[in-house]
């Protein structure tokens, strides 16, 4: 399995306006809606507390690049729905992902993060219809898994799966930030869709 050996904060981006850092040998992108769980996601994958996690939902209102072993970008989008901003910041957001995945030939992989407690909702099915539309390849990880009852588990992940069928076979890797399952499937994911050690 890959290993991150280290990490850092290289770039944020807050406007279409700002450069994005110099390619490297690509991206893997993170998405969510707000309150998903994005932020412990990343520190539980850098093994260090990096990304800023808080209370308030859609706290992250820039886009994050994050240097791994100084090879490749670990890149926390902005996260969508449920924050208590104004329509024009929701906006502003939207343009600024979408400027992203315009923009960014180095885009290798996306990981959608869904709640797994409430399958999918329309805000992530609108956003798996936009990805798409981007062909840019996704993994579905189903966070919180923790919080389902053990005995509920695997009806949940199969139910949000025949909820992904209408869009293709898509990998769907269960994750807890509590338990750290899933950690070690998703970095084989990461390091093997870059193609590093």
């Amino acid at each position: 399995m890959g290993k991150i050996r280290k990490v850092e904060l290289v770039k944020t981006v807050y406007t279409i306006n700002d450069r994005f850092p110099e390619d490297r040998n690509g991206d893997v992108a993170f998405v969510g809606r707000s309150n998903v769980g994005k932020s412990s996601l990343l520190n539980t994958l850098f093994g260090r507390k990096l990304a800023h996690v808080s209370k308030q939902p859609g706290k992250t209102r820039s886009i994050n690049f994050y240097l791994v072993n100084s090879e490749f970008y670990m890149v926390d989008l902005p996260g969508y729905g449920y924050a208590k901003v104004s329509k024009m910041e929701r906006q502003k957001w939207a343009e600024l992902v979408d400027y992203y995945f315009k923009k960014r030939w180095s885009l290798k992989m996306v990981y959608l993060l869904i709640d797994g407690r409430h399958g999918v909702q329309k805000n992530d099915e609108a956003l798996i219809e936009w990805i798409r539309n981007y062909e840019v390849p996704f993994i579905i990880i189903l966070t919180k898994m923790d919080k389902v009852l053990k005995k509920d588990r695997k009806r949940r992940v199969e139910e949000i799966k025949k909820q992904l069928e209408k869009y293709g076979q898509y990998i769907v890797i269960p994750y807890s930030a509590v338990t750290k399952e899933g950690v070690e499937k998703i970095l084989n994911s990461i390091f093997t869709t870059m193609g590093v050690k």
